[in-house]
């Protein structure tokens, strides 16, 4: 994809804004720091489902307004088979219950109370309803991929790095 051009689309039908520069590379600037979280993510993601651990990390960068997690945990997402509906109803999924199971509804309202923490705090109701649906080892295991979601957002957003180049699975380990 060249700068002004979408996706399957020839460049001369649209002209698109151009791409942003990313501001650093992480992984070459603090390659320690990069491994460490790719472990980290490794190991919280171990025990959970990982077509839930997809809509959870979608929420958590829909939430953050992290493009580049987006682009990844998207095309992610559907390479396993999920589908373009959930995908694109996660964003409101208050009002599109009916897509989600209450297992995956438990997730992304724990994924939303620990993004978020407006009040300082994972609400015990919120809890307890991830609770009812998960052993204690798979949510010790869900709230640690929820963190590192978050984590990596944080990472991608303030060094601006560029979505629309991922290719799904491409940096799994």
């Amino acid at each position: 994809m060249t700068t002004g051009e979408a996706i399957g689309t020839p460049a001369h039908t649209h002209t698109y804004a151009p791409e942003h520069t990313p501001r650093l590379a992480m992984a070459k600037l603090a390659p320690e720091v990069y491994k460490a979280m790719v472990r980290l993510d490794a190991a919280a993601r171990h025990g959970v489902d990982p077509t839930l651990l997809e809509l959870v990390k979608i929420r958590a960068s829909q939430i953050n307004h992290c493009a580049f997690c987006l682009d990844m945990h998207t095309k992610d997402a559907l390479a396993a088979g999920e589908s373009v509906e959930r995908i694109i109803q996660l964003s409101a999924w208050e009002e599109s219950r009916h897509f989600y199971t209450p297992k995956e509804i438990a997730a992304i309202e724990l994924t939303e109370a620990i993004t978020v923490l407006t009040d300082g705090f994972v609400p015990d109701a919120v809890y307890e309803g991830a609770a009812a649906h998960f052993d204690e080892t798979e949510l010790a295991h869900l709230i640690a991929a929820i963190t590192v979601i978050n984590s990596w957002n944080r990472f991608s957003v303030a060094t601006r790095a560029v979505p629309g180049h991922y290719t799904p699975g491409s940096l799994k380990s």
